[in-house]
């Protein structure tokens, strides 16, 4: 509920929430002879498991299955700062600055850049081009991929191989960021009552049910999303019990008119680092200085 309050006043109904989760294809796993993730594995076995899931299949000296795929965004580094003990912001209400250039936020980014510029398990700036990282694992060509739950109805279509979901690796502690859509009504409606009555069903036992059902969603209702139309649902993921669990240690980017501006800002960034044009110093410190004007005064 927190993140949807602004200026003290509740303006949308969250109808679900997800963490980031490990997307992984089992039978890549099992081919490479490699043991699914456990509830608590670590960021160094995440990266040998992406060492041993990238191969070249054909002998030719390309790549042709990559271990991991990802969008390249502060939403999927934020959580590896968190965990490694950084932050984004120097205050979590009324933030005046990005803190991303301190020691354990900059070595969680140099971590995750280094996946591509060092260790080469993600796809390059041209190979990402030419194949996004979904479809890579649409067609059973990459072994993990790092997405929240609205992935899962798409990746229900997959008829080669058997999938499941991991949590993220760990470091110094576990960290999630917070997806979530909400059901909000203008104030300016012409036909209020209509909406509220979509909102309330929307958000009641049976309206949660039908969310639940699509796929896309863990419920906002803690009694649905404990239930089995969310745990035990006669379709992949086996394992949606991780989307749960992830729950305690999910944490939310800050609430503020301009962080859209300053998270596209950012991915920009973060881009030029994870595909060798700059360095991830330098591409944090250029974040820095051209998300200033989107700040308040203190």
């Amino acid at each position: 509920m927190e993140p949807y309050y602004y200026d003290d006043k509740l303006s949308c109904l969250p109808q679900n929430l997800s963490s980031l989760v490990v997307y992984y294809n089992k039978k890549l796993f099992d081919r490479a002879g490699i043991t699914y993730p456990s509830a608590d594995w670590t960021w160094d076995e995440f990266l040998q498991t992406a060492k041993a899931l990238t191969r070249d299949t054909d002998g030719d000296r390309v790549v042709d299955q990559f271990g991991l795929g990802t969008e390249v965004s502060i939403f999927r580094v934020a959580p590896f700062i968190w965990q490694n003990g950084g932050k984004l912001v120097d205050r979590d209400k009324n933030p005046t600055r990005l803190t991303i250039l301190s020691m354990q936020a900059l070595e969680a980014i140099q971590w995750f850049v280094d996946l591509q510029v060092k260790h080469k398990v993600v796809p390059d700036a041209v190979q990402e081009k030419s194949e996004g990282s979904e479809s890579r694992f649409l067609n059973g060509r990459l072994g993990m991929f790092l997405n929240s739950r609205r992935g899962v109805p798409t990746y229900r279509e997959i008829r080669t191989f058997d999938w499941d979901v991991a949590p993220l690796p760990r470091r110094q502690q576990s960290a999630g960021i917070l997806h979530a859509d909400a059901f909000c009504m203008a104030a300016k409606s012409t036909n209020k009552a209509a909406a509220w009555a979509f909102i309330e069903f929307a958000m009641s036992g049976e309206g949660q049910t039908i969310l639940a059902e699509s796929g896309r969603t863990v419920p906002s209702m803690k009694s649905i999303a404990n239930s089995p139309v969310f745990l035990e649902a006669n379709a992949a993921p086996k394992n949606s019990k991780v989307f749960l669990d992830t729950i305690p240690h999910i944490r939310a980017v800050p609430v503020m008119p301009t962080w859209v501006d300053i998270e596209d800002t950012i991915g920009k960034d973060l881009e030029r680092a994870m595909y060798g044009q700059t360095t991830a110093h330098e591409a944090v410190a250029a974040a820095i200085q051209r998300t200033e004007k989107y700040f308040g005064d203190d």
